[in-house]
């Protein structure tokens, strides 16, 4: 077998310098199911990960740790990853014998995943969390059972409940400092802010042992201190420097906690935070699962004041409009395994997107996270217990050069382009909006925008007292089809649109001739009808158009545009198109 590159860290995977490389990379992919072209149904596509992971061209992301990348790259299986592959497949043991109560059917199902198991390790390529969650798929195919620990989880948010809520537990939490406070009213709030979220955020990572083995009110004071002796890291993030409200995204732990991670979330909504909290589409051991929600009353009485988010591919503009109704959103990350943003949902990229700061508990998403040289486009809280039984507390910040297109940033730029138009009509002009083809064919995007500006100058010199708005005019780097969406769609429902005009096949053959160029063959027969993004503006037209009469509508008929669907995640075409 050829030798393959040494490269030691995630960041650094590259493709499209060495074929045997490539070769190796796409077929580890492909065995970890996470090859997007293999499976672009259940797989994040490049446009949605581009949320979450901050990529450079031709760089390829992995869900794993550098030093599990570095094993996965061994020509023979190195002992460390032959370890965590035995760690694995004990965890695969033990939940058999906890769901199994025949002996004969537990013994079939062992012997099966067995044999998954040793061609696991013959091939080494395949992730350790990644077999955990395959040959747990498996079991329970075989088991029908779709979450066997629900009872368990349950018992353990009883036990947690009681525990957070005891009194010498709540005597300890809501203890003043031992030194005294200086500074005005402000900073001494946020110094009993910080001291009760660090002794919360401590407890949250304690449930396990806690819930097992309580401890005394001596050895809780002791605990505390060397928590918040752990937790100055908290001031850079939630500090009295910054009055600014944040969008926090929470990822829970396999180890559970649940109840205890509420009371971390409500104590920062307490302090005017807003949250996303992102449990478990299925089982996956002592993690809580959108399930919960319903089932367990405990859990369900500590959200009881939130929203539960039920559609895997929410929108931009609802989930927008649902962090401004509630404090908390609870959604699903869409996945029954650690961490494995291939593998999440719409949703949960777009509240990747739309928050200020991941907070991750445990030290699997720890690994994730921070033991991944890639850079991420949020910045990123991780605490743990190491092995060693050592709290800690980390940071990531987010990749340099990535913007966050605020909603009321966009919401501004909409407003700026509204108050345009409200003055043009003050003026006696016609206003008319331009919907055309952007980002719709895919590596087009530059020509598109040399065409329209290209057409609508022109226009501008044959229409006399028209103001033309034109979408590529107001484009920033760093937007994507979700940020144009949202700020376009405020400016269309604005009401202040006379004549909205829809790109034609022979706007499209007048903007070649004007630039003295031959059509090419993909922009034959091409009109606004191609595109998912014009066909969601032509809803809101016609929408528009039955509240005010004397609006009109150019272009193709409506009928041809609703061959589309909705537009794809952070980009303007249909996902069907693209294959």
């Amino acid at each position: 077998m050829k030798k393959l590159p040494q490269i030691s860290r995630v960041s650094d995977i590259r493709v499209g310098r060495d074929v045997y490389f490539d070769a190796w990379l796409y077929n580890m992919m492909m065995d970890n199911n996470v090859a997007y072209q293999m499976n672009p149904d259940i797989i994040a596509g490049p446009e949605q990960m581009r949320f979450m992971v901050a990529t450079e061209q031709d760089q390829v992301y992995l869900p794993c740790s550098d030093e599990t990348f570095a094993m996965l790259m061994e020509p023979c299986c190195p002992r460390r990853l032959r370890n965590s592959y035995n760690r694995a497949w004990r965890i695969i043991v033990r939940l058999i014998r906890s769901i199994e109560p025949d002996r004969t059917a537990r013994r079939r199902t062992l012997e099966f995943c067995r044999y998954r198991f040793q061609t696991v390790m013959d091939q080494h390529t395949v992730i350790p969390s990644r077999v955990v969650k395959r040959l747990t798929s498996m079991i329970f195919a075989q088991s029908n059972q779709e979450d066997p620990w629900q009872e368990r989880r349950r018992d353990a948010n009883r036990r947690a409940h009681a525990l957070l809520h005891a009194p010498e537990m709540q005597r300890m939490i809501h203890a003043a400092p031992s030194e005294g406070l200086r500074g005005d009213i402000a900073a001494i709030r946020w110094e009993l802010n910080h001291l009760e979220l660090a002794r919360l955020m401590y407890l949250s990572m304690m449930s396990r042992p806690w819930l097992e083995s309580p401890p005394s009110p001596l050895d809780l004071q002791q605990e505390f201190d060397l928590a918040l002796k752990a937790s100055d890291v908290l001031r850079a993030l939630f500090g009295p420097e910054s009055d600014q409200s944040k969008t926090v995204l929470f990822l829970c732990d396999a180890d559970g906690g649940g109840i205890l991670d509420l009371a971390v979330l409500h104590r920062l909504q307490r302090m005017g935070h807003k949250i996303i909290l992102a449990l478990k589409d299925g089982f996956y051991f002592y993690a809580p699962t959108i399930t919960d929600v319903d089932t367990d009353p405990v859990f369900k009485e500590h959200v009881e004041r939130s929203v539960v988010v039920r559609d895997p591919a929410i929108s931009k503009n609802e989930l927008l409009r649902l962090l401004r109704e509630f404090r908390m959103v609870v959604i699903s990350d869409g996945t029954r395994e650690r961490l494995n943003l291939y593998r999440t949902s719409v949703t949960f990229a777009r509240a990747w997107k739309e928050a200020d700061l991941i907070i991750a508990k445990g030290w699997r998403n720890a690994d994730m996270l921070l033991g991944s040289s890639q850079s991420f486009t949020r910045d990123i809280l991780c605490y743990w217990l190491d092995q060693n039984g050592v709290y800690h507390l980390q940071t990531k910040a987010h990749a340099r050069g990535v913007r966050k297109f605020s909603e009321a940033y966009l919401t501004d730029r909409a407003d700026a382009i509204i108050e345009d138009m409200r003055h043009a009509r003050r003026e006696g002009k016609s206003v008319m909006f331009y919907s055309c083809i952007i980002g719709s064919i895919p590596g087009q995007t530059a020509t598109a925008v040399t065409l329209v500006r290209a057409f609508v100058e022109n226009l501008r010199r044959q229409l006399d007292d028209t103001f033309i708005v034109n979408p590529t005019e107001h484009f920033e780097d760093g937007m994507d089809g979700d940020d144009l969406m949202f700020m376009w769609e405020r400016v269309q429902r604005s009401g202040y649109i006379d004549v909205w005009r829809f790109q034609t096949v022979q706007d499209i053959e007048t903007s070649f001739a004007l630039l003295g160029r031959k059509i090419p063959p993909v922009w034959t027969g091409k009109d606004a009808t191609y595109s998912t993004g014009c066909t969601k503006e032509m809803r809101i037209a016609l929408d528009m158009q039955a509240r005010n009469r004397e609006m009109q509508i150019i272009g193709p008929s409506s009928e041809k545009f609703f061959r589309r669907g909705e537009y794809g995640v952070g980009k303007y075409f249909d996902a069907r198109i693209a294959s």
